[in-house]
């Protein structure tokens, strides 16, 4: 494992977040902030990746270990309240739960979904509009397993998890125990999913591959349910939303936090959900 240090400007920091979440970075960190600058600590779990990561993004790669991520998690992770419902706090914090919100404990585990980032409170918040009870959700990429956990907890019958990443499904299924929430994850992706069989799917992963995958969005959805689509800025809307709509889904709603946005899509001969 290591870790990396890299400056950047402010006005470049989010689009260089989400391009080392897609370079498999396992943790990211702000350390500093100045006028127009900012300095991130980046993990890797694998070290076979250091050297075309320093190839790209440059700096110098500082041997690192779980414990480095996680007392850095310790720094920066607060309680977070999201949408109506949901309160997301780390594991060593003890505040209280609101009132009439379902506590989600979170852990310093190397995969993306703490609820820290944009993305990840838009699938939230979209998740709280649309599970309904007896709800079936299929979550791929699931990172840390929060987003099937929550929708567990807000009243789904069934949530499946995928990654393609076995370290994420290990930080998943731990995650899953902890909670007491009964998710199936397995290694793989959208393909290996039936169709016809999910009221709501929910994918917080790169553009690129939400595009690709459209044709199983649309293949996976039963005909009145809904995708949530996120992980991408607002500059990909054009090339993920022409992908829908060629595989034969429709963008019914578009959201947005900062330059991040999460779509949400249905099959194109049905009408918006409620």
């Amino acid at each position: 494992m290591f870790s990396i240090d890299l400056d950047c400007k402010q006005s470049d920091k989010e689009i260089l977040i989400a391009d080392l979440w897609e370079a498999g970075s396992n943790g990211i960190v702000e350390l500093e902030e100045w006028d127009d600058l900012a300095r991130i600590r980046v993990f890797f779990d694998s070290d076979d990746l250091q050297t075309g990561i320093l190839e790209r993004f440059g700096g110098v790669a500082t041997p690192a270990d779980t414990r480095d991520w996680v007392a850095f998690a310790r720094e920066h992770l607060q309680p977070m309240e999201i949408g109506e419902k949901i309160f997301v706090i780390p594991e060593w914090r003890d505040e209280p739960t609101p009132e009439g919100r379902i506590r989600v404990v979170i852990n310093a585990g190397l995969a993306f979904g703490t609820g820290a980032h944009e993305t990840t409170r838009l699938c939230l918040e979209a998740i709280e509009r649309h599970i309904r009870p007896g709800a079936t959700l299929v979550d791929v990429g699931t990172g840390s397993g929060i987003l099937s956990e929550v929708a567990v907890r807000l009243g789904a019958a069934r949530a499946f998890a995928s990654d393609t990443d076995p370290d994420a499904v290990a930080v998943a299924k731990e995650n899953f125990e902890r909670a007491g929430v009964r998710v199936p994850v397995f290694t793989g992706s959208a393909d290996a999913v039936a169709g016809g069989v999910a009221d709501v799917i929910v994918a917080n992963i790169s553009p690129a591959w939400i595009a690709e995958l459209a044709p199983d969005w649309v293949r996976i959805l039963k005909p009145d349910g809904i995708a949530i689509l996120s992980g991408f800025e607002a500059e990909n809307i054009p090339v993920v939303s022409a992908a829908i709509e060629k595989a034969g889904g429709r963008v019914s709603g578009e959201f947005g936090e900062r330059d991040w946005r999460m779509l949400e899509v249905v099959r194109s001969n049905t009408s918006s959900p409620l």
